[in-house]
């Protein structure tokens, strides 16, 4: 079962995006449900349930407190990284800002009189394909905005990561490409898990990519290409391969 959460403090757009989506999973049969219709973001975050499947539909101008839908948005991230994302807002150009929160946003929605519902009902018919799609198809995908484009680089595909020169951007590497795009070293370990191996404070290296390691020189190979190795590397890394020396 997927579960749904909205939050808008618009009492009438709330009702409007439940009615369709409720209307919507009715008719279509899908095995979802609305579990949480808040106009304010600790109702909301109150009713979060862990460890399940979840879409959010969120305000982007909510008006409460230190709360707004972009920042609402980076809590839910913190506590449901594969949460689906969709945005409602007034205007059309706010887009962009879920890149500068980090945020990975499913859709947008524009606030239309008597036109709200019908989009959001839209939108979940494309969310239950993009669901199925990931069922039918097992392959782990990294998903990043970089320049105009959205990409879904499959894990295995992925070399290492390192830092760039510019400030808060990372260089993905795989063995035809480098992508550049916004991001964090540290938050990038945390999410990966134990696939990758933080082997130098400026490479996160793909654990079962590594196929050689130069102890004298403090270097990885990984994928013909090599990182740099530091001294903390140098433990995780010994730990990772079960070495003690």
């Amino acid at each position: 079962m997927i579960s749904i959460y909205l939050c808008d403090d618009e009492t009438a757009i709330l009702c409007q995006i439940k009615a369709a989506l409720k209307w919507k999973i009715f008719t279509e049969n899908y095995d979802m449900e609305i579990v949480c219709a808040a106009a304010t973001a600790q109702e909301l975050l109150d009713k979060v349930r862990d460890g399940s499947r979840s879409i959010y539909f969120l305000d982007v101008d909510l008006q409460d407190g230190e709360w707004d839908g972009f920042k609402l948005g980076q809590e839910l991230r913190r506590r449901d990284p594969h949460g689906t994302l969709v945005y409602i807002t007034s205007y059309g150009d706010l887009a962009w800002r879920t890149f500068q929160y980090h945020l990975e946003a499913f859709d947008y929605i524009v606030k239309e009189e008597d036109r709200t519902g019908a989009s959001a009902a839209r939108c979940l018919e494309a969310v239950h394909t993009r669901l199925l799609d990931e069922r039918q198809d097992p392959v782990e995908v990294f998903s990043l905005r970089s320049g105009d484009k959205t990409l879904h680089i499959p894990l295995t595909d992925i070399l290492f990561f390192e830092t760039a020169p510019k400030s808060h951007h990372v260089f993905l590497h795989t063995a035809e490409s480098r992508v550049d795009f916004v991001g964090n070293l540290g938050e990038l370990e945390r999410e990966l898990g134990g696939r990758f191996i933080r082997v130098h404070r400026a490479y996160l290296a793909a654990a079962d990519r590594i196929e050689a390691v130069d102890w004298k020189r403090n270097m990885v190979r990984v994928g013909g290409r090599e990182c740099l190795l530091s001294r903390t590397g140098r433990a995780e890394l010994k730990k990772k391969l079960g070495e003690d020396r």
